[in-house]
């Protein structure tokens, strides 16, 4: 509906923004989403994007993520969104919770079972998982900003 609408890209873009992300975000800390579901759902946000002529399908995907004050499209990374609230919410659990006895009993709980899914857990994957330095998206930034100042040299 939002795509369909005859606002601006600019619009659109707030729109989503304003009103698809924040119930994906809410469901993050609900439902046991994969990581293959979040790429899948960002995936599917980008070709909507680029089939309603809102991004040409040629330009950079990296570009669509940029913020609006950057000078770019300021779509809000779904993957990110999620990797950012499944680390709030354990902060949360471990930070305002440490006496409360409930929160207590579902951590002794979720150690002895090792094939739980837990929030915590998956906020520590994530945490490890970011503090590993990824070599592609570095090389990939760097390859891109050495031909951004190709193409800003006279």
């Amino acid at each position: 509906m939002i795509l369909k609408s005859e606002l601006n890209v600019r619009n659109k873009i707030t729109a989503i923004g304003a009103l698809v992300v924040p119930v994906l975000r809410y469901s993050f800390g609900i439902i046991n989403w994969r990581t293959e579901e979040i790429k899948k759902i960002d995936k599917k946000t980008r070709k909507l994007i680029t089939m309603y002529k809102m991004h040409h399908p040629k330009a950079s995907i990296d570009r669509l993520y940029v913020k609006t004050k950057e000078g770019r499209r300021g779509v809000v990374h779904i993957e990110a969104a999620f990797k950012a609230e499944v680390i709030n919410i354990a902060e949360h659990l471990n930070t305002n919770y440490k006496k409360d006895q409930s929160v207590n009993i579902f951590k002794s709980q979720e150690s002895t079972q090792p094939n739980m899914n837990s929030i915590i857990k998956t906020a520590a994957k994530i945490t490890e998982e970011l503090s590993q330095p990824n070599e592609k998206s570095d090389a990939d930034r760097m390859e891109y900003s050495t031909q951004r100042q190709d193409w800003e040299s006279p």
